[in-house]
């Protein structure tokens, strides 16, 4: 590895570990990312410095995530791994399992929790509370999937306006103010 990639490929599992998946995962992901030709699982622990049964492990998270897709070249029996997708198919895919891993199993929860009748005074406090979060999580869930659907040219025009909408939104509420 050149030290450009030795050092995407660090820090990329240091992120990894953050994203939902272990250090090694994030690493060999971010090779596969920043790889030109597909690489055999031999080639990935060679590379990094690990087990070839640590390499089987992380292949099969990656898969589980969608992640990596396996080529296999005529006339040779190893299996290749690759990214899958662009780096906008890359960012979808985490953004949906995590929704799937951590969002979708704590609305339901709340979903539970909000249909029992409170018993007592902090209990009718405490389900309030429990009520935004839901509500935010809502919120948050359904106007992710808005985005999900858009192309990616369509989602870097939204994320170019950035803080642009915020003033856009600034201004309606001084003009509504005005008006009252």
């Amino acid at each position: 590895m050149t030290p450009v990639i030795e050092s995407f490929v660090l820090h990329f599992g240091e992120m990894g570990s953050k994203w939902g998946f272990n250090r090694t995962v994030g690493q060999m992901y971010a090779l596969l990312v920043v790889s030109k030709d597909p690489l055999t699982a031999n080639q990935l622990a060679e590379e990094l410095n690990i087990s070839r049964g640590n390499v089987s492990m992380g292949i099969k998270e990656l898969q589980s995530w969608q992640l990596i897709s396996t080529r296999h070249i005529p006339g040779d029996r190893k299996e290749y791994y690759q990214a899958l997708g662009s780096i906008w198919d890359m960012a979808m895919k985490v953004f949906e399992e995590r929704r799937k891993r951590e969002v979708d199993p704590t609305l339901s929860m709340l979903r539970d929790v909000l249909l029992q009748k409170p018993g007592n005074e902090q209990d009718e406090y405490a389900q309030q509370k429990l009520h935004e979060i839901h509500d935010l999580l809502e919120t948050v869930t359904t106007w992710s999937a808005e985005l999900q659907s858009m192309n990616p040219e369509k989602l870097n025009t939204l994320m170019k306006l950035g803080s642009g909408v915020g003033k856009v939104l600034d201004f309606k509420e001084k003009v509504l103010k005005k008006s009252s």
